[in-house]
């Protein structure tokens, strides 16, 4: 089979990039930075939540604010910052939120319901009665021209005191005329809470705007300028990210020092002047609002402007300067990022913002008063919504075809089918980049990690075919002599078939007899159609004896059962609750496609200070129990009758877990051990000599004296400081020599705790974690909200595909090997990854580092060989081969790399990291790693452009965002309310997550419920993660992968809330609830089943959560909210990627 490279089709790079320049402005908290030109505008002074976005003006694309003559836009090779460059427009949201009482100011000092003091309208803008207008889709842009005039809304200029009436407002926007080609109708009355998204088009020349007109005494601006201003900009209360003025620093990315000085007395000089406010006001009654396309893929381009400057309305002179002050070069194309000013209520002091604004030189006109900050509009920065809607659009119909080198696929959230051809699937294995650079200094200078994140037992959707289970009989797998990589389809036969020569590491190998086939005219085995190994990506091979432990083949495994039976776990119910559920379970043990029953044999241990073993052979009339009290000396005390098969033992088995809960309903015992109870479980599967896999049902710290007794030595005062990373290591190294043993013998810990109080996860987790196995965490368990989740967990634990003494080593082709890895596993050299279990949702992930130079004819390879046992007994090899391309180009790695893939490396890479760094360190290394990734790209494969100008590669435009959600996540950044346990469970949880659901546990999915057709069986559209999304008339359901939020807005239609809660007000929804009342209508019918949708796609079972706005569960629910600021500190969104471009300024400087 041919592995050459195809043709890349992909767009030129190197062609002049849209945008507008990198104009100067004031530092974040109003100080000026050294070597930059003053700016009359003020600082940058951070995002204020409580402050609504102005309205854009109906197509305005904020990165063509100033076009400079002679730019050709080019969509091609980078995004640009411009809502029609990050993928399609979101049209304005058209919840039912109230409208905001027209034109009424909030007192200064006035404290809203919320954390983030967002006000009385949280969202939406009432849908326009009239359709949007679409704009032209894709039109040349002409350089140097004026832009098109298009019908638009204004913010308008206010003096003196905020307007208290809708007339007063009206009596302001008078004088104010709006150019238009068509006459423009107002937008609809009372706009919502949230920004409205910029439009794609051009605006016309404009009398209003944010800025004063200037007076004829104040004279032209620098002429130089006058040609790269046309007439749009001054409309848009809006500009350029700064050239050289981003935050001077950010610690920690906290905010900066409210600004002081109050009213028109205190202006401060030019340069650290805030600019004045625009305070705007309802919109006139009956006129519509051009809204943008509901999606407008990437590529679209703006619409052309005119070439002349003719027809304009009255407004400022043309030489006027609206913007801020020329650069002192001339300006360049590129993609800037967009800053937008404030429109809505005016508030009260916003946290951490300072409260009055110092106003700004005006010029000859009257003062006005103190100005709210601009900031950068949330809707002109890469969206993740827009990015995962346009590949669901673009790739979610096709099948993704595997048989070229180096395809990119489909994004995770993209539903598509895959067709093996010669290459692994991605649902078994995802890579950062698909196009690897030649050498190691290519690979240094991106700083773009290599790395290959493999989940080798995945579960297939029902319509693609499972690996074929290949067996060369006693002969085994053919494979190179040399380097022993299996048999693949990029082997190449040579000598008319009699040899081949390996792939890996160019070894020429005979060809066994009985596998001898001829060659056709192509060099291709005229069998190769009839192999898996040679056609397809992912295949199994029956193994010899010869790859079994001591040379022989291997027992059916086992699983044991071992419950606590201490105070608190028969107190609260479990102990009854486990027995009852184990009865039916056990009729589910995993089985081989066509066997009628599991070969799977079950034992039972039950434990408190003492561990009693149970004996259930099917010839006893009553279940015998055993018990062993000398912890320190852990034997088990029967082999015979001790490990049985369920059919055989039925009547035993019921019996036993019908009078267990019996025998302890009076126990008084509170203490437990814990590593007695591991050690029992592995000696009991030495003596049968099989693998297999412990479920242990534990509850406390063990502190009853026995091997592995642990003290409490949770200590909060240690974050932040350098003993922090104390908190995520195990106390004693006994369990980690306990996991080693484990491994050998091919004993996986399962582990569920049910803690009230901590329980040192970081020391119990150890052999879970070193065994491959998972842990499941319940804490303060209730039997009535949370059995149904513990339950499923407990079900779907069991009943998984699991391999057992599993073995995993991946091969590379000559020039790149693999370095490290991360996961669920236990190694005892450097390359092979152990595992006494694996199951099907663990992933491992592999780092590659060049250790030679490689060639762009030939690419890079990789075979991932996992040896494993099935649950029937019998032993097998799994095979996955990936073939990627290499490139001397760094513009060709940017262009194929996987953001979703990079973010699950990044973040398994920065949780080990803590084990041995301060988090600040970690957290610092994390953004500096990504920051030069960046710069490395601006610098040597963006267009030149100003230094102004963010430019991020297009397949990368989301890094920020998600790399944001890692930093702010609560192993690298707790909240108060986050418990020492919950960070190494989270920290352990996400190290073997595959990159689905890494992408869902940063960014949390958003779905409006009240916007769900309940006619149809998709999901409503998801929208972004921000409070200001939010609309008080809604209800809306965020999932992580480990929780369902379902949050209910406090004007929620009072039949809604009796369709789904079914109680009749807002007040009587209860917060106890773990499921949704079943009802029968359609909303609850609908909302139902998509929770269950999504509890189909994740591996646990998510907690259901039900959040009333202003109740105190909303923190928590705000915390998931991971484009807004967060309470322990986290930056937004915004404000993050304005860090990011101060670093990434840093560093090209």
């Amino acid at each position: 089979m041919s592995v050459n490279q195809q043709a890349h089709t992909g767009p030129p790079y190197g062609q002049p990039q849209p945008g507008y320049q990198g104009f100067q402005q004031p530092a974040y908290g109003g100080q000026s930075l050294p070597g930059a030109p003053q700016s009359q505008y003020g600082a940058y002074n951070g995002p204020v939540p409580g402050y609504q976005q102005p309205v854009p003006p109906q197509g305005y694309f904020p990165s063509l604010g100033f076009p400079s003559k002679g730019s050709p836009v080019s969509l091609n090779s980078d995004t640009s910052l411009a809502p029609n460059f990050i993928g399609s427009l979101r049209a304005p949201p058209t919840s039912g939120a109230p409208p905001p009482a027209s034109g009424a100011s909030h007192p200064s000092g006035h404290v809203a319901y919320s954390q983030f003091e967002h006000g009385d309208v949280q969202n939406g803008i009432p849908a326009s009665a009239a359709p949007m207008q679409r704009p032209p889709a894709s039109q040349p842009f002409l350089p140097g021209s004026a832009p098109t005039p298009v019908s638009q809304m204004s913010t308008f200029q206010q003096y003196g005191p905020p307007p208290g009436s809708v007339q007063q407002l009206r009596n302001h926007m008078a004088g104010m005329t709006i150019g238009s080609t068509a006459a423009s109708a107002p937008p609809p009355a009372g706009l919502g809470y949230a920004s409205v998204p910029p439009v794609s088009g051009s605006v016309s020349a404009t009398g209003s705007g944010l800025y004063t007109p200037y007076s004829a005494s104040q004279g032209p601006p620098p002429p130089s300028v006058s040609q790269a201003l046309p007439v749009a900009q001054p409309l848009f209360p809006g500009q350029t990210i700064p050239t050289q003025r981003l935050p001077a620093q950010v610690p920690g990315f906290t905010p900066p020092p409210p600004s002081t000085g109050v009213g028109p007395s205190s202006y401060p000089p030019t340069t650290g002047a805030p600019r004045p406010p625009a305070m705007p006001g309802p919109p006139l009654p009956g006129q519509t609002l051009a809204g943008p396309p509901s999606s407008q893929p990437n590529h679209v381009s703006s619409p052309p402007p005119p070439s002349t400057m003719a027809g304009l309305h009255p407004g400022p002179p043309m030489s006027g300067l609206h913007g801020p002050p020329p650069p002192t070069h001339p300006p360049q194309p590129g993609y800037q990022m967009q800053q937008n000013g404030s429109f809505g209520q005016m508030r009260g002091p916003q946290p951490n913002y300072g409260g009055a604004y110092p106003g700004a030189p005006n010029y000859g006109s009257p003062p006005g008063p103190p100005p709210p900050p601009k900031r950068l509009d949330p809707d002109s920065i890469p969206s993740p919504i827009q990015v995962i809607e346009d590949d669901r659009n673009n790739r979610g119909s096709e099948p993704f075809v595997t048989g070229v080198r180096g395809q990119v696929p489909p994004l995770v959230t993209t539903n598509f089918l895959v067709k093996d051809q010669g290459n692994a699937s991605p649902r078994y294995i995802r890579c950062t980049s698909y196009n690897i650079p030649c050498t190691s200094d290519m690979a240094k200078q991106s700083q773009v990690p290599l790395a290959a994140v493999i989940k080798p037992l995945a579960t297939l959707p029902p319509e693609e075919t499972l690996p074929y289970l290949v067996d060369h009989g006693e002969s085994g797998p053919v494979r190179c002599n040399r380097c022993k990589a299996y048999m693949c389809p990029f082997m190449q036969f040579i000598e008319g078939g009699r040899r081949f020569q390996c792939c890996f590491c160019s070894c020429v190998t005979e060809v066994p007899p009985h596998y001898f086939q001829h060659l056709d005219h192509t060099g291709k085995r005229v069998d190769f159609y009839d192999r898996p190994e040679l056609s397809l990506g992912s295949y199994e091979f029956l193994a010899t004896v010869d790859y079994c432990k001591n040379n022989k083949f291997p027992s059916p495994p086992a699983f044991i059962f071992m419950i606590d039976v201490s105070y608190n776990a028969v107190k609260s119910g479990l102990v009854r609750l486990i027995c009852e559920e184990l009865k039916s379970l056990l009729d589910y043990l995993p089985r081989e496609g066509n066997m009628e029953e599991s070969a799977i044999r079950v034992g039972f241990v039950t434990y408190n200070k003492v561990l009693h073993f149970y004996n259930v052979k099917s010839s006893l009339a009553q279940p015998q129990m055993m018990v062993v009290s000398d912890v320190a000396d852990m034997f088990v005390p029967l082999l015979d009758g001790f490990l049985v098969n369920v059919n055989e033992s039925r009547t035993v088995i019921a019996s036993l877990l019908d009078q267990i809960p019996e025998m302890f309903a009076d126990t008084r015992e509170t203490e437990t051990v814990f590593a007695p109870v591991i050690q029992a479980g592995l000696e009991a599967l030495k003596a049968a000599e099989c693998a297999g896999k412990l479920f242990i049902f534990h509850t406390s710290l063990p502190v009853a004296e026995a091997p592995g007794k642990l003290k409490n030595r949770d200590d909060r005062k240690l974050i932040n400081t350098d003993k922090e990373k104390t908190l995520f290591q195990p106390q004693t190294s006994f369990y980690n020599n306990l996991a080693k043993d484990c491994v050998a013998q091919g004993c996986c810990v399962d582990l569920f705790l049910f803690p009230n109080q901590y329980l040192d996860v970081a020391t119990l987790g150890v052999v879970p974690y070193q065994t491959g196995g998972s842990i499941y965490k319940y804490a303060y368990f209730q039997l009535e909200t949370d059995q149904y989740r513990f339950l499923n967990d407990l079900r779907r634990d069991v009943q998984k595909e699991v391999g057992f003494d599993a073995v995993m080593r991946v091969r590379t082709s000559t020039g790149i090997r693999a370095t490290d890895f991360f996961g669920a596993f236990y190694m005892s050299n450097t390359t092979d990854v152990e595992m006494a279990g694996l199951d099907c949702d663990k992933t491992i992930t592999v780092e590659f580092k060049h250790d030679d130079k490689l060639s762009e004819d030939s690419g890079a390879l990789l075979q991932c060989a996992l040896l494993y046992t099935s649950c029937a007994g019998q032993r097998r090899l799994r095979i996955h081969n990936l073939s990627l391309n290499c490139c001397t180009q760094l513009a060709d790695l940017y262009r194929n790399c996987e953001t979703d893939t990079l973010i699950n490396y990044l973040a398994k890479y920065a949780y080990r990291g803590v084990l041995s760094s301060p988090v600040k360190t970690v957290r610092d290394a994390l953004i500096n790693q990504c920051a030069q990734i960046l710069a490395c790209y601006r610098k040597n494969c963006a267009s030149p452009s100003s230094a102004g100008q963010l430019i991020l590669p297009e397949c990368m435009k989301l890094l920020p965002v998600y790399l944001n959600c890692v930093l702010k996540s609560d192993v690298l950044q707790p909240g108060p309310e986050v418990t020492t346990d919950d960070r190494a469970y989270i920290r352990q949880l996400v190290t073997s997550m595959d990159v689905a659901e890494t992408n869902v546990f940063f960014y949390p999915r958003l779905l409006p419920l009240t916007k769900a057709d309940v006619d149809s069986d998709s999901l409503p559209a998801a929208i972004r993660n921000s409070e200001e999304r939010l609309s008080k008339g809604d209800i809306y359901l965020l999932e992580n992968g480990l929780n369902i939020f379902v949050w209910v807005g406090v004007n929620v239609q009072q039949s809604l809330i009796q369709n789904l809660f079914g109680v009749s007000s807002f007040s009587q929804i209860s917060n106890a609830l773990s499921t949704l009342p079943v009802l029968e209508n359609p909303f609850s019918k609908k909302v139902r089943s998509v929770v269950d949708m999504l509890q189909g796609q994740r591996s646990r079972y998510m907690k259901l959560i039900i959040v009333k706005q202003e109740d105190k569960l909303e923190m928590l629910f705000r915390h998931f909210l991971v484009e807004d600021k967060s309470l322990s500190g986290g930056a937004s969104y915004v404000d993050f990627l304005c860090h990011m471009h101060k670093e990434i300024r840093q560093l090209l400087s």
